[in-house]
C-alpha cells in the first residue's frame, strides 16, 4: 500500500536528515504491516497521519532537546529551576538526562539514560522502559543500540510494532478515530489538529 511516490509526495525532505529513511520504509512496508495485521488502507492512513506528526514527516527522528531556559522552564518546570534551566540550555545529553533521568525506566543522574533513550523513531518512543518493550516484541536490540529506531532497516517495524503491540492503536485506527488513535499513541491530544490534517493527506494518497 505504500509506495515510494506517496512517501516522496507527502515527505518531500523524508531522507534529508536520515539518508534512505523512505527507501527503508517502502521496502519494508509489506512485510511489516502483514506481520501486525494492519491490513486496510485507511487503518494505515491513520497510522502514517500519526507518524507524520510525530516525527515531522522525517524530519525529527531524534529528539530535538536543544532547548533554550526559558523554554526548559515553560516545558519541565518541575524539572528545572531557573538556575539549572540557565547552566543547561542548548546542553542536550544535560537536558536529557535531567528531563527523563529516574522515570520511565530510566536510571536518574548520572547515568546517561535519560539522553540515551530519549524520543526516537517514527513514533518518538521515549524511555528505557518502552525501549525493552518494544526490543521484546520485535526482537530488535533497541536497548544496545536505541539508534536502530531510526535506522531505515527498522524505523518501519519500530513505529508499526509500537503503534499497535505496545499502545494498543490498531482498532481504533481502523474505525478512522483519530482522537482515540491519538490518545493511546501519545498519552493526551498533543498536536491533534496537525494529526488530523496528516490524516486527511495519507487518506487522499491511499485512496480511503
Amino acid at each position: 500500500m505504500l509506495t515510494i511516490q506517496a512517501m516522496y509526495k507527502l515527505w518531500p525532505h523524508g531522507n534529508d536528515k536520515v539518508s534512505g529513511l523512505l527507501e527503508g520504509i517502502v521496502a519494508t512496508a509489506q512485510a511489516i504491516l502483514e506481520k501486525y495485521k494492519v491490513a486496510s488502507a485507511l487503518a494505515l492512513a491513520l497510522t502514517m497521519g500519526q507518524f507524520s506528526e510525530e516525527c515531522n514527516a522525517g524530519l525529527e527522528m531524534v529528539e530535538n532537546l536543544n532547548y533554550s531556559a526559558p523554554r526548559l522552564r515553560q516545558v519541565w518546570p518541575s524539572h528545572f529551576t531557573t538556575a539549572l534551566a540557565v547552566r543547561s540550555a542548548h546542553n542536550q545529553q544535560m537536558i536529557g538526562n535531567i528531563a527523563y533521568g529516574g522515570r520511565m525506566g530510566n536510571a536518574p543522574l548520572p547515568s546517561n539514560d535519560g539522553f540515551n533513550y530519549r524520543g526516537r523513531g517514527l513514533s518518538q518512543l521515549t524511555g528505557k522502559e518502552n525501549y525493552q518493550r518494544l526490543a521484546k516484541v520485535t526482537g530488535i536490540d533497541v536497548i544496545t543500540h536505541p539508534e536502530y529506531l531510526s535506522d531505515p532497516r527498522y524505523a518501519f517495524e519500530c513505529g508499526v510494532a509500537d503503534f499497535v503491540e505496545l499502545c494498543g492503536c490498531l482498532p481504533f485506527s481502523e474505525r478512522g478515530d483519530v482522537i482515540n488513535t491519538t490518545k493511546h499513541l501519545n498519552g493526551g491530544l498533543n498536536g491533534l489538529a496537525e494529526r488530523e490534517r496528516w490524516t486527511v493527506l495519507w487518506r487522499k494518497q491511499l485512496g480511503v
